[in-house]
């Protein structure tokens, strides 16, 4: 019995040192963090190469936000965090790398200008959705997943501001679009209405041109958010001007 007692005594003191890290990690990103501008959080495979369509696709993307003075928030790690990073830099943006300790894979790229290191993961997926405005997610695994529903969960339960969320690729996300359309909302486990909290897109201007619009416009103030962007034909004409009602408080930190 008293051996049993002495081993929970034992794990009591570890988890309360655990507490005291856990506030440090959220000071310093916090302090690091809080004075950064508008930014984008991008998501996707630590696994791709540089010479890999996804790598360049999300290095251009990352290029153009910087160039209209977005903020780059990744990962920090390889492959698409990489690439994000790199296209910030190249443009003369901030670069910010939230970097992981992991036992294997992650290892901090070099094309940043904002690096926090994070043990816990959960302070860390905190820092992407506090500090952007808008959400990139590439192709990715798990990892990639695991962030894209934890921001549409947030959306969804209004816990953040109606911020845009693309997915990028359509080929490739089309089959868990499927999904989530056949099999969970005719189940009635989620609505039409909470799918289009999702945007896809394959054009990278077209998506830095949504969030730029997003940005000045406050759409995200608007429980339409980015469903409320100007409808334009095919030739760029705007068709449908949008009108963003803003019904939503103006501020964020009460709610995340």
């Amino acid at each position: 019995m008293s051996d049993t007692q002495f081993v929970l005594e034992e794990m009591t003191a570890r988890d309360t040192w655990r507490i005291f890290r856990i506030m440090a990690e959220l000071v310093e990103g916090f302090d690091e963090l809080s004075k950064i501008g508008p930014a984008v959080s991008m998501f996707g495979s630590a696994r791709c190469g540089p010479d890999s369509e996804e790598y360049k696709l999300a290095e251009i993307i990352a290029r153009k936000l910087a160039e209209r003075g977005f903020a780059v928030i990744t990962g920090g790690g390889p492959g698409i965090m990489e690439a994000g990073n790199k296209g910030a830099l190249a443009a003369g943006g901030t670069s910010i790398g939230l970097n992981i300790q992991l036992p294997r894979e992650q290892q901090g790229n070099r094309h940043q200008t904002v690096s926090v290191d994070f043990k816990y993961f959960f302070v860390r997926k905190l820092m992407f959705v506090k500090y952007a405005m808008a959400f990139v997610i590439m192709p990715g695994g798990f990892g990639s997943l695991d962030e894209l529903f934890e921001a549409l969960t947030l959306i969804q339960t209004r816990r953040i501001k109606h911020f845009p969320l693309f997915l990028v690729d359509s080929k490739f996300w089309q089959p868990l679009l499927d999904w989530l359309r056949k099999d969970v909302v005719q189940r009635g486990f989620l609505t039409e209405l909470e799918l289009d909290l999702i945007t896809v897109v394959d054009d990278p201007d077209e998506l830095v041109e949504q969030i730029a619009w997003c940005d000045q416009e406050k759409c995200y103030l608007s429980d339409q958010g980015l469903l409320s962007y100007p409808k334009r034909n095919g030739k760029g004409i705007v068709i449908e001007p949008g009108n963003p009602a803003q019904t939503q408080n103006n501020s964020r930190d009460e709610l995340l």
